[in-house]
C-alpha cells in the first residue's frame, strides 16, 4: 500500500456520501489533531498539508488542524494526555516519541510516522496486520543503516574509529546498532558506542564522543537527536568530526552528510481507497519505500 493511500483509508469514509446530498449541505470540517515533539517551525506539517490538499482536503474549507507540541519532551505529551484525549478530532497524527503516548487514544484512528519499530513499541501486532487503531509508516531500515557506514568509509578511506551516538530508548535501536556493527566489522572499523537515554544525558554523551578519539560520528535518527540536530552538528564541526546522519534535516541543520528516506513524504497520498480503518481492519504499516537519498 502506498503511503498516500493511508489518508484515503482513514478519511475516505468521511466523504463517501452522494454528491447531490453534499451539494445541498455546507462541507463538513474534518478535524485532525497533530501531536509532535518536534521543535517549531515543524518541518513536516507543510508537507502534510500539501498532501491533504492533493486528496481534496483544504484547510479553512473542509479541514482544520489542532496543533499540540512538546519540543523534545515526550514526558510533556504524557502530561497533556487529558487535554489531547478530550479534543474532538476525526484523526490523530503523531510522529516520533509522541506516538507512544498516543497509545491511550483507542477511540479514533491514529496515523503515525516513526523511525523505530512499531511492533517493539507496542503499536501493532505486526506490520502486515496492525490489529489496532494505529497505522502509518516506519523509517527503520537495517540495510540503510549499513549503507551509512559504507558511505563514511568512502568519504574517509582511512577511517578507523567511528563514534556511534544512539538513544537507547528508541524502539529498534539494538537492531540498528547490530546492523551497524556488522557493516563496521566487514570494513575493519572500530565502533565507539555512545548511548544515552534522555535529552538530559545528551551533553554527557557528546563529551564521551569527544573522548573516543574517533575520526567520525554516526548519529542514529530518532526524535531526540532530531530536535537537537543543530546542536549535534555544531558539536561535530567544532571538534572536526565528520558526521553522518539519517535524514536530510540533519544536514540542513549543519551536519556533513545524511543518508535515508525522505521524512516529508510518509503520510501524503495519491489515489483514493475509501475503506474503513478500525481494529483488525487497519491497513498494513508501510516500511518507508521512498528511495533513500544522500545529502551533504
Amino acid at each position: 500500500m502506498r503511503r498516500r493511500d493511508l489518508l484515503f483509508v482513514l478519511l475516505g469514509p468521511l466523504v463517501a456520501r452522494p454528491a447531490a446530498v453534499a451539494a445541498q449541505q455546507r462541507p463538513k470540517v474534518h478535524v485532525i489533531l497533530w501531536v509532535s515533539t518536534q521543535a517549531q517551525p515543524d518541518p513536516f506539517i507543510a508537507g502534510f498539508r500539501e498532501g491533504m490538499r492533493e486528496i481534496g482536503y483544504v484547510e479553512g474549507q473542509n479541514l482544520a488542524f489542532v496543533l499540540r507540541y512538546a519540543p523534545g519532551d515526550p514526558a510533556a505529551v504524557q502530561g497533556m494526555l487529558p487535554e489531547l484525549l478530550a479534543t474532538s478530532a476525526d484523526l490523530i497524527v503523531s510522529s516520533g516519541p509522541a506516538t507512544q503516548a498516543m497509545r491511550a487514544a483507542t477511540d479514533r484512528p491514529v496515523l503515525f510516522a516513526i523511525s523505530g519499530d512499531p511492533v517493539a513499541l507496542g503499536l501493532a501486532d505486526s506490520l502486515a496486520r496492525p490489529g489496532r487503531n494505529f497505522t502509518g509508516s516506519t523509517f527503520l531500515s537495517l540495510e540503510v543503516a549499513q549503507k551509512r557506514v559504507q558511505l563514511l568509509r568512502e568519504l574517509l578511506p582511512r577511517l578507523r574509529t567511528l563514534a556511534v551516538l544512539s538513544n537507547t530508548r528508541h524502539p529498534g535501536e539494538q537492531s540498528e546498532y547490530e546492523a551497524t556493527r556488522q557493516a563496521a566489522d566487514i570494513l575493519s572499523i572500530r565502533l565507539a558506542y555512545v548511548p544515552f537515554a534522555t535529552d538530559a544525558e545528551l551533553d554527557d554523551a557528546l563529551d564521551r564522543v569527544r573522548s573516543a578519539s574517533a575520526e567520525a560520528m554516526l548519529v542514529f535518527p530518532d526524535g531526540v537527536t532530531m530536535v537537537y540536530r543543530a546542536k549535534i552538528a555544531d558539536f561535530a564541526k567544532t571538534n572536526r568530526l565528520a558526521s553522518m546522519f539519517g535524514w536530510r534535516e540533519y544536514s540542513e541543520a549543519g551536519g556533513l552528510a545524511s543518508y535515508g528516506a525522505n521524512q516529508r513524504a510518509p503520510i501524503a497520498g495519491s489515489r483514493p481507497t475509501p475503506i474503513a480503518c478500525c481494529g483488525a481492519r487497519s491497513p498494513p504499516i508501510c516500511r518507508s519505500s521512498s528511495r533513500p537519498g544522500s545529502s551533504s
